[in-house]
C-alpha cells in the first residue's frame, strides 16, 4: 500500500509541470515577465542607438491569425540594412485573447530592430484592453527620436460606441504642442483606423484632422485596418493619410523621415 501516494502523486505533478499549456478562460491574462511593458523596453533600446539624419521605419500590421505571414515579414525585415525601428499598426490579435499576442510576440520578438505598436479595434474585444496594457502599455502615447516626435493613439471609436471621447483631441493637441526642453521639428502621427473610415467616430473626423493640420507640425498619418494600401491627401491640405496593408497580403511600408521630409515605399515580399 505504501506505493498509492506517489501513483496519486503523479498526474498532480503532471498538471504541474504543464499548467502552462492550458487557457482555463478565453479572457484570461497569463504573460511571462519577459512580456511584459514591451513598449518601455524597446524605448529604452531606442534610446541606445544614435539616430542618423534620414530615419528609416518599416510599418506593418493587422496581423491577427496569419502567422506564417508574419514569420516571412520578420524575415524580410531583417534582410534590410539601417532600419531604426518597425511600427505595428494594430489588430496584433484577432479575438483579443492573451494567446494571440504571446504568439505575435513571439515572432516579433526576433526582430532585429526594436518595434512599436498601435491599438486596433479586434485588440479591444473581450478582455483584449487589459492583455494589451500589461503586455505593451499605453494605449496613448508618444515619443521624440532624432528630429521627429511619433504619436501613437487609439483610434477605435466604434469599440467605445461611438462615445466622443476616442480619439482623446485634448490629449492629441498637447502632444503636437512642442513645450520647454523638446528638440523635435516635425510629427508622424500613428493609429489603427484613419478618420475617414466608418470605424472612427464621425463626430470627431474633421476635429482630428484640424489637430493635425492646424499644428503645422505634421506631415504624415499613418494606419492600418483596411486591409489594403491607400495614401492620399484626403482633406486637400498638407498632411498625408498613409495606409498600410495586411501582413496576409504580403505587403508593408517602407518609410524615410528626414527634417521636413520623408517617403513611403511600397514594400512586396
Amino acid at each position: 500500500m505504501k506505493p498509492l501516494p506517489l501513483l496519486f502523486s503523479l498526474p498532480l505533478l503532471f498538471l504541474a509541470s504543464c499548467s502552462d499549456l492550458f487557457e482555463y478562460h478565453p479572457n484570461q491574462i497569463r504573460l511571462k515577465p519577459e512580456e511584459k511593458n514591451l513598449t518601455a523596453f524597446y524605448l529604452r533600446q531606442l534610446a541606445n542607438q544614435p539616430a542618423s539624419d534620414t530615419l528609416r521605419i518599416l510599418v506593418m500590421g493587422d496581423t491577427q491569425r496569419f502567422y506564417d505571414e508574419i514569420v516571412d515579414f520578420v524575415h524580410k525585415a531583417n534582410s534590410f540594412s539601417d532600419i531604426d525601428f518597425v511600427i505595428h499598426l494594430g489588430d496584433i490579435s484577432d479575438f483579443g485573447m492573451s494567446r494571440e499576442f504571446r504568439w505575435v510576440h513571439d515572432i516579433m520578438k526576433d526582430l532585429r530592430w526594436p518595434y512599436f505598436t498601435v491599438i486596433g479595434n479586434h485588440d479591444l474585444l473581450g478582455n483584449a484592453r487589459k492583455v494589451y496594457a500589461e503586455m505593451y502599455g499605453d494605449l496613448n502615447y508618444s515619443f521624440t527620436y532624432g528630429h521627429t516626435k511619433f504619436v501613437f493613439l487609439d483610434t477605435n471609436g466604434r469599440e467605445y460606441g461611438f462615445s466622443g471621447n476616442i480619439p482623446n483631441l485634448d490629449w492629441l493637441g498637447n502632444e503636437l504642442r512642442p513645450t520647454a526642453g523638446e528638440n523635435w521639428n516635425q510629427a508622424i502621427v500613428v493609429s489603427h483606423i484613419p478618420p475617414f473610415d466608418s470605424d472612427f467616430d464621425p463626430e470627431l473626423e474633421m476635429s482630428f484632422h484640424q489637430a493635425l493640420a492646424s499644428s503645422g507640425r505634421v506631415p504624415l498619418s499613418l494606419h492600418g485596418h483596411r486591409h489594403g494600401w491607400s495614401s492620399e491627401k484626403t482633406y486637400d491640405d498638407d498632411v498625408l493619410y498613409h495606409v498600410t496593408t495586411t501582413v496576409k497580403r504580403r505587403g508593408f511600408t517602407y518609410l524615410k523621415v528626414w527634417d521636413q521630409g520623408y517617403s513611403v515605399e511600397q514594400i512586396a515580399y
